[in-house]
């Protein structure tokens, strides 16, 4: 099974980007004009969501540089080790939804710190797997097409992180803990 698994993913993007343009060359699709035309979209949306973009980074600077994450994290440590979660995965669960770079980027040291095959290495792979930028795409995406009024995408995305979290440490600590 595991060769299976392996087989599949090494080739599933080589085919998919061979058989997109072999389909729309074969469906008469004239594919260069077309993906030129999508590269001039594409540009025209990502310069206007720059704003976006810094108003979350700046955001998200003022949350850690306030010292509100060290603050947070001292509160609720206790309660996470009374629950046998190591507490340094709080940080991810809290970065994740806000910042990919970012959450990448404490996911990426606390692997370094404690190794990849640790619990806590293995609860930030799988966290960094099951949940989202919920924050980012929200703001990136609504704001780049205007929608002002998202109704339930906030709580229904921040809810779908939570439980992403929660499952991510449940299963580690299940199977490694």
């Amino acid at each position: 099974m595991y060769q299976l698994i392996s087989l599949i993913s090494t080739w599933a993007i080589p085919v998919m980007i061979a058989f997109i343009p072999l389909y729309a060359y074969a469906r008469k699709v004239p594919v260069y004009e077309s993906f030129v035309d999508g590269a001039k979209e594409g540009f025209g949306t990502a310069i206007g969501i720059i704003p976006h973009l810094v108003g979350m980074m700046v955001a998200i600077s003022v949350f850690r540089a306030s010292g509100a994450l060290d603050y947070l994290m001292g509160f609720v440590t206790p309660m996470l080790r009374g629950l046998g979660v190591p507490p340094e995965v709080l940080p991810l669960g809290l970065l994740r939804p806000l910042t990919g770079t970012g959450s990448l980027a404490y996911a990426t040291e606390l692997i370094r710190v404690h190794g990849p095959d640790s619990l806590i290495g293995r609860i930030a792979s799988t966290i960094q797997g099951s949940t989202d930028t919920t924050l980012y795409v929200l703001t990136v995406y609504f704001g780049a097409v205007g929608i002002r009024n998202g109704r339930y995408a906030l709580k229904v995305g921040l809810f779908s992180d939570l439980v992403g979290f929660v499952a991510a440490i449940a299963i580690c600590l299940l199977a490694f803990g």
